[in-house]
């Protein structure tokens, strides 16, 4: 029996680093492009609201907030909800992984208010199948800190009707973190997996945190150094003052030498990982620039997700530059390449056109025929399914031998 993973972060600012993750408008090392198209939206954006960006500030600005809030303020809180490796591959092979999808996110709106989860996404491109669920903390009621107050004698505090409020700190007490642990558990029983162990102390880090902790390592392992290399020196002075026990001394001269060739060789392993970490962080400083591309060309991302999956496929990058400027492409016999099912599919008088989706004017799809080409792939492999049954089956029935 497998176990459940949550991950639950507080994002300081808009999260746009975070989003471009999410969102994969930059792609991540550990992600495979040839899968991406098969992340998928679970909720759906507001009316003009283009990205998870926006949903944030949108759902901070409708909820009816009164009171001013502060820049300092924590406005989304990540939760990313899995389970072990094995298990979600076993949920996927058995056709179950969209009921996974709908359970996790039922679970989390009877914990944090549905109205308050503003994106959720499906990551099928990445080792473990896992979603991505952004929390507006908007609470009611009582302050917590305010009736802490009052406990214990320090203020009177005048109680509010109710009125919405920004509060992360109300969202993941210590109490309310171990009851969603619990609650998580017991709503994905029914996929075979439990809770973890109480009180665990393994932790999540952030690629900052990461960063920061290479830095202070290298910090220490430089002021080590020079500590040693300062009792290097004290005791070539005494080799030369002990003469008589020159032996001794030269050995400790001898062994110092060697600890301190192995801490410069511990320097240089981690400024290379400091290097790594670096690089690696380098190019979420772009996402601003991004996200103001985007709004000003709404439309650029789509288009290249579209004209990506035509070069996987096979369709040449002027046939897809001609269907990106709406026209249409015929030919009597194409062979197209379903990177899905790793196998090529022909097709007999072909009409290509790329259309908007029906529920969803936003996002692009090409279609063969009239017919999305994903559903069509499905459709041509399952029929080269039953085709390969139907070759392995014996061409004579069996005699029945008997008296």
């Amino acid at each position: 029996m497998g176990y459940i993973a949550i991950q639950i972060n507080k994002a300081s600012g808009n999260d746009a680093a975070m989003s471009a993750h999410i969102e994969r408008t930059i792609d991540p090392k550990n992600a495979d492009k040839s899968r991406t198209h098969l992340n998928r939206e679970l909720i759906q954006f507001p009316e003009g609201v283009k990205n998870r960006t926006e949903a944030i500030q949108h759902r901070i600005e409708t909820a009816g907030i009164t009171r001013k809030i502060t820049q300092n303020q924590v406005r989304a809180i990540r939760f990313i909800l899995s389970g072990s490796p094995d298990d979600m591959q076993r949920i996927q092979k058995e056709g179950r992984l969209d009921e996974w999808c709908k359970d996790s996110l039922d679970w989390l709106s009877k914990e944090v208010r549905r109205e308050n989860i503003v994106s959720a996404v499906l990551h099928m491109d990445e080792k473990t199948p896992h979603i991505h669920a952004t929390v507006v903390p908007i609470v009611t009621g009582e302050r917590r800190k305010a009736k802490d107050e009052i406990n214990n004698g320090k203020k009177k505090y005048k109680k509010k009707n109710n009125a919405p409020r920004l509060c992360a700190d109300d969202v993941i007490t210590r109490d309310k973190l171990k009851g969603y642990h619990d609650h998580y558990a017991e709503a994905m029983a029914k996929y075979g997996l439990q809770r973890g162990k109480v009180g665990s102390e393994a932790k999540h880090i952030t690629t900052q945190q990461y960063y920061r902790e290479l830095v202070d390592k290298n910090e220490e392992l430089k002021e080590e150094i020079q500590s040693r290399e300062h009792e290097q020196q004290e005791v070539y002075e005494k080799v030369r003052d002990l003469y008589d026990r020159k032996d001794e001394a030269r050995e400790k001269f001898l062994n110092m030498d060697k600890y301190l060739h192995q801490k410069e060789q511990e320097i240089a392993t981690v400024e290379a990982k400091l290097q790594k970490a670096k690089q690696d962080y380098e190019p979420y400083k772009a996402q601003e620039e991004l996200n103001l591309i985007h709004e000003l060309f709404p439309t650029m991302k789509e288009q290249l997700r579209i004209a990506d999956f035509c070069q996987k496929i096979g369709i040449a990058f002027e046939s897809a530059k001609a269907l990106l400027n709406g026209k249409s492409l015929t030919s009597k016999i194409f062979s197209f390449f379903s990177p899905e099912h790793n196998q090529k599919f022909t097709a007999e008088d072909v009409r290509l056109k790329i259309e908007n989706e029906t529920n969803n004017p936003n996002k692009l799809r090409l279609s063969l025929n009239g017919m999305n080409i994903l559903d069509w792939f499905g459709q041509k492999y399952k029929e080269l399914q039953e085709k390969t049954e139907m070759k392995i089956q014996p061409k004579y029935p069996k005699m029945k031998i008997g008296m």
